[in-house]
């Protein structure tokens, strides 16, 4: 089968969030499954320097309103790729916005022009013809659209939703620039609430839905999570399946990472502790031995649960306990961090700028992570954290809730209910308790790291998914 696999970013050249290690990882467990798959990407700077055996493969003139526009083949990641090389749209400072997380004003443009290409791409090749294009999030929720619309012999279409708070909402009268007809615009279409939405539009049009796990593909049917789309999504619950992300099991490997102070398994762990005494020399902190240091890796939003977090952490501070914090977001929450940081300068270190070496080294050296979520579609952190013998604290929502265990017998970490600060005291407090056990705390380091959360069972489930829709 050929598919089309269509993203806004992918690890390691553009990456803002989980999409871009599920956009480099599927798509390679997809070809070990014999799916001839196809990468299509915009033309960021990093794409276009690593792109190889770069060829034009057809120009494009006034698109979407650029004069410059072409489509590149070559491969990423080992993956025959598409590039849509225009400058005017993607030689910027960020995939999305500014630096100062303000949205770049004609990202409707942006990524009506990826969207189109996806849709398109079948007429342009004839020796390469997706029979299913694979969407991402907002920013390709015109394929379908545009798909549909046509109303001819088409490819099929899938869009997954890997946050549906995220929606590309832009005013109506973009409509002719992103080359929708205006009876498009309607509740059997892409108007949302008076607005044009490029994630409503992928809901009403697309084929089939996935998201990234089963539970949030529940949660998402419901008022408090469907974000105004629980209605369509409850229609549409028949074509909606929750399929279970994976990560990278050669890229986040404690045996093998070499961006650690020391290698280990689940039969050397005390090898991990040299990697906690490296974490907190580097990051200048002091922790009592028989307290563990906390990791945070996240956008320090409410969403993530973070408003929480910086409200319970000075309980087990005054404990001696220890917090490593990579992440950057809303200015007021970032503010608060550093007032932690800076009322517990032996104990709370906190970095705003992303480093993908330091992530290593947290999810390695800490001994707990912290995911306190709101919600929280799927997530690739407690995964890194499960492999890696590093027990996730996390709130019993989406993907959390489908991965990480506490209970009697199965435990491979820490699970609470409620969005409040008491329940995540409740929490922290628990993980100081067992930490205090070693024994104890082996135990169920050693479960969290037999878990198998490799793409191999992700990339079958789309298999069977892609097979449905020929």
């Amino acid at each position: 089968m050929r598919v089309l696999f269509v993203t806004s970013e992918i690890y390691p050249f553009v990456k803002t969030g989980g999409l871009g290690d599920v956009a480099a990882a599927l798509p390679a467990a997809l070809l070990e499954e014999n799916v001839d798959i196809r990468l299509l990407v915009p033309g960021y700077g990093a794409i276009l320097s690593n792109l190889k055996n770069k060829k034009i493969f057809r120009k494009l003139s006034l698109f979407y309103g650029q004069a410059n526009a072409r489509i590149l083949t070559g491969t990423l990641n080992g993956i025959r790729s598409y590039v849509l090389d225009c400058p005017g749209f993607y030689e910027r400072a960020g995939p999305y916005g500014d630096e100062d997380g303000i949205d770049w004003p004609d990202n409707h443009l942006r990524f009506a022009a990826l969207c189109r290409v996806a849709a398109d791409l079948h007429l342009y090749d004839p020796n390469w013809q997706p029979q299913i294009v694979h969407g991402n999030d907002w920013q390709c929720g015109l394929i379908s659209a545009y798909l549909a619309l046509r109303g001819e012999d088409r490819p099929k279409s899938i869009l997954t939703i890997h946050n549906i708070a995220y929606q590309g909402l832009f005013p109506p009268s973009v409509l002719p620039e992103v080359n929708l007809p205006v009876e498009a615009f309607a509740t059997s279409g892409v108007e949302f609430y008076g607005k044009v939405g490029f994630m409503k539009a992928g809901l009403h049009y697309a084929d089939k839905i996935t998201t990234v796990s089963p539970t949030y593909a529940k949660e998402i049917q419901r008022s408090e999570y469907g974000c105004g789309l629980e209605g369509l999504l409850r229609a549409r619950a028949h074509d909606l399946v929750g399929i279970l992300n994976g990560i990278d099991m050669d890229v986040w490997n404690p045996a093998t990472d070499t961006q650690l102070a020391a290698a280990y398994n689940e039969k050397n762990l005390k090898d991990k502790l040299k990697n906690k005494k490296s974490l907190l020399a580097e990051c200048g902190l002091i922790v009592h031995d028989d307290l563990p240091v906390f990791g945070v890796i996240s956008r320090l939003v409410s969403q993530k649960g973070l408003d929480l977090l910086v409200k319970a952490a000075p309980e087990v501070l005054k404990m001696g306990a220890g917090f490593v914090i990579l992440g950057s977001g809303d200015q007021a929450l970032e503010k608060q961090f550093r007032e932690l940081s800076a009322a517990w300068p032996a104990q709370v270190f906190l970095s705003t700028d992303y480093d993908e070496q330091l992530a290593h080294k947290i999810i390695a050296g800490a001994d707990v992570v912290v995911i306190p979520s709101r919600f929280e579609p799927f997530g690739l952190v407690q995964l890194y954290a499960l492999r890696y013998g590093t027990l996730p604290i996390v709130r019993n929502t989406g993907g959390l809730a489908d991965s990480v265990i506490e209970d009697k017998e199965n435990s491979t970490g820490f699970v609470f209910d409620l969005a409040t600060v008491t329940s995540l005291s409740e929490a922290l407090i628990r993980a100081c308790a067992l930490y205090r056990s070693p024994a104890h705390w082996k135990k169920r380091q050693i479960k969290a790291m037999a878990q198998d959360f490799s793409w191999l069972a992700s990339a079958k489930r789309y298999v069977e998914l892609y097979q449905e829709l020929l």
